[in-house]
């Protein structure tokens, strides 16, 4: 019994099992302390957030160092307006440029520039050393795989389902 003589939840997750719960609560916590710590990193190192590294990589490997907004908002699991803004605080920086796509007049296009080319190669190597040490480090090569492809089929699971919206092609 607490303080005011209520009896405390013995299952505050109503459906989970002991193994469930703890699976859950370890993945939670373990993810969230990980992004966190991969976050801190690069702004002590580099001045970048996990998120200007991430889109600042992504246009350092494309084909012409650019993508479409809604191409970055995809493949960063972000909702668009999230990476406008991103991109915004990027290009004030002067990593990024953005410009009107020639093929489709709604369309924006962002580029990476020279200073941002500069930024993301050394926050590269901070962000895989801290993966490797902090992530990789953890696991065995069996876990490792094992553990890829549970995310891989819980990201299948995902795209396949509902949410979020979007459009089935036929």
């Amino acid at each position: 019994m607490d303080e005011t003589g209520a009896e405390p939840p013995t299952d505050h997750l109503p459906g989970f099992d002991d193994i469930e719960r703890r699976c859950w609560q370890q993945f939670l916590e373990s993810s969230t302390l990980l992004v966190e710590m991969l976050d801190r990193s690069l702004r002590d190192a580099h001045d970048l957030s996990l998120f200007d590294f991430l889109v600042l990589d992504m246009l350092a490997k494309s084909p012409q160092a650019s993508a479409r907004m809604s191409d970055l908002a995809q493949a960063l699991v972000l909702r668009p307006s999230r990476v406008t803004e991103q991109i915004r605080r990027l290009e004030s920086r002067g990593f990024v440029r953005r410009t009107p796509s020639t093929n489709d007049g709604r369309g924006v296009i962002t580029s990476i520039t020279r200073e941002g080319r500069g930024r993301v190669k050394p926050a590269a190597r901070t962000y895989t050393r801290e993966i490797r040490k902090h992530y990789f480090g953890q696991m065995t090569r069996q876990q490792m795989i094992a553990l890829g492809e549970s995310c891989r089929r819980i990201g299948d699971g995902l795209n396949d389902s509902e949410w979020p919206p979007r459009r089935k092609r036929r």
